[in-house]
């Protein structure tokens, strides 16, 4: 499984704000722009708790099995590779929708005498960071599961011992 990079992530992130920004400033001037949901900030940071208390349970479990603690409890490979799937897909979906709320706050800075608007752009402004927060826990859950190179093994990390 490839490892998602922090750099293909601001890209989506990047791409989106400008298309959101865009399709802000087109939807507005037919005066139908829609309102920054109240509940996006509160929904990504709950996802972000999901992601960092998942990579927290992973990351200690491998650490006392890694040292062979007595009674550690091991982590099944196949719940380790869902954790990565669960990672990888929290944080591309996450950095649309922090391109999304990006652009839309963006676009209603400029519209800050209106106190809507104002209240719009705060929430959109939470929903920017706690996007960036499921994508730094995704990052981490990632690397949580990341299996370890073997530096003993002098043909490379590409064999396996038979």
């Amino acid at each position: 499984m490839k490892l998602l990079r922090l750099r293909l992530l601001v890209g989506i992130t990047a791409a989106t704000t400008a298309l959101s920004w865009a399709g802000a400033k087109l939807w507005a001037s037919l005066d139908t722009l829609p309102a920054v949901p109240g509940a996006a900030p509160v929904v990504l940071a709950a996802v972000a708790v999901i992601l960092l208390a998942t990579a927290i349970s992973l990351r200690s479990r491998l650490k006392a099995a890694r040292e062979r603690q007595p009674g550690a409890k091991g982590v099944d490979p196949l719940g380790a590779a869902r954790a990565v799937v669960l990672a990888q897909a929290s944080a591309l979906v996450s950095s649309v929708v922090t391109g999304v709320y990006a652009g839309a706050g963006i676009y209603l800075l400029g519209e800050l005498d209106v106190q809507a608007r104002q209240d719009q752009a705060l929430t959109a402004g939470l929903s920017v960071l706690a996007g960036a927060a499921v994508i730094a826990a995704a990052l981490w859950l990632q690397h949580v599961c990341k299996l370890p190179e073997d530096h003993d093994d002098p043909s490379g990390p590409a064999t396996s011992h038979r």
